[in-house]
């Protein structure tokens, strides 16, 4: 990570530690509803955290790769990119947004019909 998304993640951190401390404070002094609230909020900036760490380490794994594979990092990040394309579901299931899946597909469920 670089100084930028560790400076990140302490606000973040802060701003749960005090989303945490008014839902204790609430917990003893308001609302049941209002406590929840401000639980399920101070969660949202954990998610945030791990969601960085997630992008640091996906970017040190593409520097690391386009050093070993010695070429420029957009080169890496192609290489990536299209293995995880060739990894991924069917053509129809790509055209489709989800929806459908190609006859051969292994990801493909048989539809059940609700005709008696």
């Amino acid at each position: 990570m670089n100084c930028s998304s560790r400076l990140l993640c302490l606000l973040y951190l802060a701003t749960s530690a005090g989303l945490a401390w008014v839902t204790v404070l609430e917990i003893r002094y308001g609302p049941v509803w209002a406590a929840c609230l401000f639980a399920a909020a101070s969660l949202v900036p954990v998610i945030a955290v791990v969601r960085e760490t997630v992008i640091g380490e996906q970017d040190q794994l593409l520097r690391e790769s386009a050093a070993r594979a010695g070429r420029s990092g957009d080169a890496a990040a192609e290489a990536i990119v299209r293995a995880e394309l060739d990894a991924a579901c069917c053509e129809r299931w790509w055209t489709s947004l989800g929806s459908e899946h190609d006859l051969t597909c292994r990801h493909r469920m048989p539809h059940r019909s609700s005709a008696a």
